[in-house]
């Protein structure tokens, strides 16, 4: 850059500066721009419906309306239908629901993708804990290939033996 264009540019700015400076230091501070307030009282009068008139308002906007007492007795027997449902269904609940599968293994499948299959198919409840148990077991490198038939009445330890071989 040439030293003239820098030294325009430089007068240019305190040009500019000076300018603001000047408008902002003359301006009276305390001019306000907001609106009047208005002089006059006026009194608003709201007109309040009566009961029947709020009544067919909300029926023909489509809502339901009942005394009080009638809403407390839809609550109350709901309750009750509620608690006989819950007791109900304890008592069809005691039953333990119990899940089979048929896992296939093949070869060069790890410990983790059994755990997997034998999650989706809700036998283990968690398969990282069920690898993590595996290699406790120290039997991950015996993995059998082949077909096998487990149930959530097996115990851990019948799972493990069933598809890993000692």
């Amino acid at each position: 850059m040439k030293f003239n264009v820098v030294s325009s540019f430089a007068a240019g700015i305190l040009l500019a500066s000076t300018i603001c400076g000047a408008v902002y230091f003359t301006e009276d501070p305390v001019v306000t721009k907001a609106a009047p307030k208005p002089t006059k009282n006026e009194q608003k009068t709201v007109v309040q419906p009566t009961e029947a008139e709020m009544k067919d308002k909300l029926l023909t906007a489509g809502y339901i309306v009942q005394p009080k007492a009638d809403y407390d007795k839809t609550i109350e027997a709901t309750k009750k239908a509620a608690s006989t449902a819950s007791a109900a269904s304890a008592n069809n609940n005691s039953k333990k629901i119990v899940y089979r599968a048929v896992i296939s293994v093949t070869q060069g499948m790890t410990s983790i993708d059994v755990g997997r299959m034998l999650e989706k198919a809700k036998i283990v409840p968690d398969d990282f804990k069920f690898s993590r148990d595996v290699e406790k077991k120290g039997v991950e490198k015996n993995l059998r290939p082949g077909t096998f038939t487990v149930d959530t009445e097996m115990t851990y330890d019948q799972v493990i033996a069933t598809i890993f071989k000692k």
